[in-house]
């Protein structure tokens, strides 16, 4: 075991899949996703927010319409990617400096016959990397899903960075991408055969210098499903709630995501049944950075 264990401190929302936690102003930030079909989604409609993480508020919806975003903090302000809807072939991305008033989304990246998914940013050195989640053309992708590359200068315009993938033979979803001292760290969902003739899910990582070659820790998977997901966490739960956490079907641990805060990490990710069945938890590594926690791995 790595020396720098991932505690799980249950489940804040149900509901909600893809989420990323930032600081910004000295406040802990979580992004959500919100879907149409979330439990209190008064829209109607996927959007994007932030909730202030030690006082519990939502701020208010933006990037209406838009699907599976990520949050990142430069320079002052906050930059989101998303795609235009799930497996879509533009990938947006929207600028804000008070989580209040937002650029109008543009498009960065499309591309012939993409059908697009998530996104996850760094910065690498003197450039930023994205990566994209693509699920087509067979001929580009492979095996769905697979993850491609773009890099910039100046964060926002990007180049496609051509051959460079993860990775065409295997299912990999749910990225988050990290660079230290000339490493590129890729956390992604791994599907493996488990009972019942179905696929489960869990967390994997690899790591490369040229985003060409990749090699895997040896302590994957660096989180798993297990009943700690369903203990309810901070919030507040209706009756009908806790039963159903208590009582949904858990083969995935997904959309792991992390920010440094208070001398430790800061963690939200993923679990349920990867159809439908969908929470969102918490998790921290006490005493320890993002690069301490990468470079354990390997």
């Amino acid at each position: 075991m790595t020396t720098h264990r991932i505690i799980k401190l249950g489940t804040v929302d149900l509901d909600t899949v893809e989420s990323n936690p930032i600081v910004f102003r000295g406040r802990l930030y979580r992004f959500e996703y919100i879907r149409q079909r979330y439990h209190a989604n008064a829209l109607h409609n996927s959007y994007f927010r932030f909730v202030d993480v030690e006082a519990g508020v939502a701020g208010r919806p933006f990037g209406v319409g838009l699907h599976m975003g990520n949050a990142f903090v430069w320079d002052n302000r906050v930059v989101v990617t998303a795609v235009e809807d799930w497996g879509k072939k533009h990938f947006y991305q929207l600028e804000s400096e008070d989580l209040v008033t937002w650029t109008e989304p543009r498009v960065i990246l499309t591309g012939d016959g993409w059908q697009g998914y998530n996104t996850s940013l760094c910065r690498a050195g003197d450039r930023f990397l994205l990566t994209f989640e693509l699920g087509a053309p067979k001929e580009l992708v492979g095996r769905p899903f697979t993850m491609f590359f773009a890099e910039s200068t100046d964060l926002r315009n990007w180049t496609v960075l051509p051959g460079r993938h993860f990775d065409r033979d295997i299912y990999t979803g749910g990225p988050m991408l990290r660079w230290f001292n000339g490493w590129y760290y890729f956390f992604y969902l791994h599907a493996y055969a488990g009972d019942r003739g179905r696929n489960c899910y869990r967390q994997h990582v690899a790591r490369s210098l040229d985003l060409l070659n990749w090699a895997w820790s040896k302590y994957n998977p660096i989180l798993d499903f297990g009943p700690d997901d369903q203990r309810p966490g901070r919030g507040h739960f209706t009756p009908a709630q806790l039963e159903k956490l208590a009582t949904a079907d858990n083969i995935n641990v997904s959309d792991l995501d992390m920010c440094e805060w208070q001398g430790g990490l800061y963690m939200v990710y993923s679990w349920g049944n990867q159809h439908g069945v969908e929470f969102l938890a918490e998790a921290k590594v006490e005493n320890c950075t993002e690069q301490d926690f990468c470079e354990s791995l390997f």
